[in-house]
Parts: C-alpha cells; sequence; structure tokens
C-alpha cells in the first residue's frame, strides 16, 4: 500500500476477529517502533505486549470498553523520563518519543492488514498495577492489536486553513 493511502486508510477498529496474529507480523510492527526517530536517539520507550486470552477481566480494568480485549493483544507504549532528552528550557522529551514510536507502530500494524485504536483514555493507576509497572515507566498509550471486524469509514477533517499558518520571508532592503 503507497504511504499516502496507508495513512488515509488507517482507522480506529473497535472490533476485532479472535484470529492470532502471525509472531512475523507482531514482530513487524514492534520494530517499526524500535526504528521511530526519538530526539538525540535516546528511545525512552518500553513496549508492553500482553496477549489478551485469560486476562480479559484485568485488562478491562484500565479500559472497560469490550472490543479493547477483542484482540490477540493489547500493547501498552511507556515513555522513560529518566531516558529522555531534555530541551534547555527543562522539556522532557520522553513522552513525544514515546507517542512518534507508537504512530510508527500503528501505521506498521495497518500496512500489515491488522486493526489498532489509539487509547489515551485509560486508568494510569489500574496499568500500573495489572502490568506491574515500575515507578519509572510512564504509561502513555495503549492499542489493542489484531484483525478488524469492522470496516474502514472515511475520516472527518479539519480544513487545512484552520490548522495551518504560514510566515512569509522578511522584506531585505
Amino acid at each position: 500500500m503507497e504511504f499516502f493511502e496507508l495513512i488515509q486508510k488507517r482507522y480506529s477498529v473497535r472490533a476485532y476477529h479472535a484470529r492470532p496474529v502471525e509472531e512475523e507480523k507482531l514482530q513487524k510492527v514492534l520494530e517499526a517502533a524500535n526504528l521511530a526517530p526519538t530526539a538525540a536517539n535516546r528511545q525512552p520507550f518500553r513496549l508492553i505486549v500482553i496477549q489478551t486470552k485469560g486476562r480479559e477481566k484485568e485488562l478491562k480494568r484500565i479500559y472497560s470498553r469490550d472490543w479493547f480485549v477483542q484482540a490477540p493483544f493489547v500493547i501498552c507504549m511507556c515513555a522513560v523520563k529518566s531516558e529522555g532528552w531534555v530541551r534547555r528550557d527543562g522539556k522532557n522529551y520522553a513522552e513525544v518519543d514515546a507517542t512518534i514510536a507508537m504512530d510508527h507502530l500503528i501505521l506498521a500494524a495497518a500496512a500489515l492488514g491488522l486493526g489498532t485504536c489509539w487509547v489515551a483514555a485509560f486508568d494510569p493507576q489500574a496499568a500500573r498495577e495489572v502490568l506491574g509497572l515500575s515507578d519509572d515507566l510512564e504509561p502513555v498509550a495503549m492499542t489493542p492489536l489484531g484483525y478488524p471486524a469492522d470496516s474502514w469509514k472515511p475520516k472527518r477533517r479539519k480544513p487545512l486553513s484552520e490548522l495551518v499558518r504560514y510566515l512569509k520571508q522578511p522584506q531585505i532592503q
């Protein structure tokens, strides 16, 4: 699939088949996250891959929607602030880097025919407890990973005129 078609066709999947995800596809998706650009190439993130079968009840403590546990896997993206590059003003880029890596992961999944849904509205304390996260791991986003059981619908987006601002070059005298 061509890149622009991929980003147009990728969507938030909210229904999954129980069909297993091939190990090769899982590894490709994880490798895509690994290849994501990060500030100073620090890679201040960790991925927690959870098999959902048999863990549905505890995973639903993290996010209660039924579709969250339909896919064979849930992946949790965590930032490691102690490893993040810090800008002069104190801005730590660990969460930015983790989200870039998550975006690479979900685009790779779509390219392989897999579905994902970026979940931010989860309970971080439940995630810490259920996944046994240490204090240095900050859960940033979650996604199921599996084969979609629903269909793509066209996306509604704001026009570029609302999102983009062009600065003109200064006049040289």
